[in-house]
């Protein structure tokens, strides 16, 4: 199937693959809205030229039943006049498409500034000249042929029916970002942004029971080329229950295998008893309780209540924030917010407001101490640099504060996941991302995972259903007792996290090593009262 341009035609793969403008053709359209806005008045002004190109590759057993390539291309400028902002897009890339596109940002801005009661404060950003970056990949995941992708896709449900699933399916989704900004504040950047994302869903069923079982893949999507899914040796991890993990390359068949393996061992696994247990936490799945316990409520936009309508605002408040004393968690517990991670959805050099990226702690030894902000953000926090966290999903829609990579450092001292699991005397591995939810103000939370063990004094004993967990996250994050060290550190991500209205998605990471959580309330989700 070939790629559709804007219009619903179809081209050439090479023309998919190829740019429309090269850099100084960018650079000149920019200079035409940054010119124009400061005639108009502007007393500030960024442009942000972006292509993005999605390909998705669906299978079912020994059929494909979807490719699609994506291809869409505009302008999105936005000014500051009177204090307010303004924004507007166009996908006429052409210098009266620009002109035009400049002169509706100015006239929304001006509309704005009448209701506008505090004008825009922007922290100071340094001018980067001309400057480029890109995602550090091998190999170029929409260059790989599509019959490669789909033939590593239909292997991959085959041996999962080989190995006694009853269905398989199985997808690929890539992402490029071409993104070129420029301000009148001097930047005008480059950049080219890779993510692949391998997934699965295997089942087994019991025909006789009329029971099924379904287990996910335990790939993390990257920001990596197509060299992710070329599995090395030396990435492969031995999880608790004995199974692989994969750290920066992904062994998508033997995955499978297991998969399989494991979905017909859960359909005679025994229900867990309800009650307190040790959990011990693996990063596909810790990582999810991370994004949704500390990554969002951190955000400060929802901590000021300017974020409210998508998925709440935060118990973070500032004044517990100010104290400087608020106890996020334990000891142990020390996370970071990162946009510069090698491998991670999230990293760029240069955020969407030409902000050059950066690594900065949000909790320190258990204590709070930063949040996630932006130029127009971080004054209310006497700051004055952004953290270089903007992020829009495409040209077309306004940029705004975006969650980091937000990650849990592993522990400082060697500590492996088997010398883990001999320290528990009754506990649960949990390896994989479930079901979940959480209250408005991201604090009261249930999980639950893909796949479960027993912990029996220092031994994983069986297989258990029907396994979710339940606290607060300050609770949680204060029974954190132990964490295993760097060797174990991987990456969970998001493909879409959504936030805002209208929404809009974006790729994130977090990363952690296997932790162990004391004297958590674990339910049983098969039972009814």
């Amino acid at each position: 199937m070939l790629p559709l341009n804007m219009a619903g035609n179809q081209i050439p793969v090479e023309a998919f693959l190829d740019s429309p403008l090269d850099t100084s053709q960018k650079k000149q359209l920019a200079d035409v809205a940054l010119n124009s806005a400061r005639s108009a008045g502007a007393t500030y002004a960024d442009v942000r030229i972006g292509r993005y190109l999605n390909q998705f590759i669906n299978t079912r057993e020994a059929k494909v039943q979807n490719i699609v390539n994506l291809e869409s291309f505009g302008v999105g400028i936005r000014v500051i006049v009177n204090g307010t902002w303004g924004f507007a897009a166009t996908n006429e890339v052409n210098t009266d498409g620009v002109k035009k596109a400049t002169g509706r940002a100015i006239a929304i801005a001006k509309a704005n500034s009448k209701f506008q009661k505090d004008p825009v404060q922007l922290a100071p950003s340094s001018s980067y000249g001309d400057v480029s970056w890109k995602t550090p990949i091998q190999k170029n995941a929409l260059e790989i042929p599509v019959s490669d992708k789909v033939n590593l896709l239909l292997a991959t449900n085959a041996i999962a029916l080989k190995n006694g699933a009853g269905f398989a399916a199985s997808n690929l989704f890539l992402v490029n970002e071409q993104k070129y900004f420029a301000s009148t504040e001097g930047s005008y950047i480059d950049q080219d942004i890779h993510r692949i994302w391998p997934t699965f869903n295997i089942t087994a069923i019991d025909k006789a029971a009329g029971k099924f079982k379904t287990r996910q893949a335990l790939s993390a999507p990257m920001g990596l080329g197509y060299e992710y899914m070329e599995p090395k040796s030396e990435d492969k991890l031995v999880g608790a229950a004995g199974f692989p993990m994969y750290k920066n390359s992904y062994d998508m068949i033997e995955d499978a295998t297991i998969a399989a393996q494991q979905a017909k061992e859960m359909l005679s696994a025994k229900s867990v008893e309800p009650g307190k247990y040790s959990l011990v936490l693996e990063p596909n799945h810790l990582g999810l309780t991370i994004h949704e316990s500390v990554g969002h409520p951190l955000e400060l936009d929802r901590v000021l209540g300017y974020e409210a309508n998508y998925a709440g605002t935060s118990f973070a408040t500032l004044d517990k924030w100010k104290t400087g004393t608020f106890n996020y968690g334990s000891k142990q517990v020390n996370i970071f917010a990162d946009k510069i991670q090698p491998g991670s959805l999230g990293a760029v050099g240069y955020d969407d407001e030409g902000i050059k990226c950066k690594r900065w702690d949000l909790i320190k030894d258990g204590i709070l101490v930063n949040y996630q902000a932006i130029r127009d953000q971080v004054h209310i926090l006497g700051q004055k640099e952004s953290h270089g966290c903007c992020y829009s999903q495409s040209w077309s829609d306004v940029q705004f504060q975006r969650m980091a990579n937000v990650s849990l450092a592993p522990g400082k001292d060697a500590y492996s996941v088997q010398q883990m699991v001999k320290d528990v005397e009754k506990g649960i591995f949990i390896a994989g991302r479930g079901s979940y939810s959480i209250d408005q103000q991201r604090y009261n939370f249930q999980f639950g995972g893909t796949v479960f063990y027993e912990i029996k004094n220092g031994q994983i004993v069986g297989m258990l259903n029907d396994v979710a967990y339940q606290s607060n996250t300050q609770e949680f994050w204060n029974s954190c007792v132990k964490i295993c060290d760097e060797k174990d550190y991987r990456l969970f991500g998001s493909f879409f996290d959504g936030k805002g209205q209208p929404s809009q998605v974006s790729a994130v990471s977090h990363g952690s090593s296997t932790s162990r959580f004391n004297d958590i309330n674990v339910i049983n989700t098969g039972r009814t009262i």
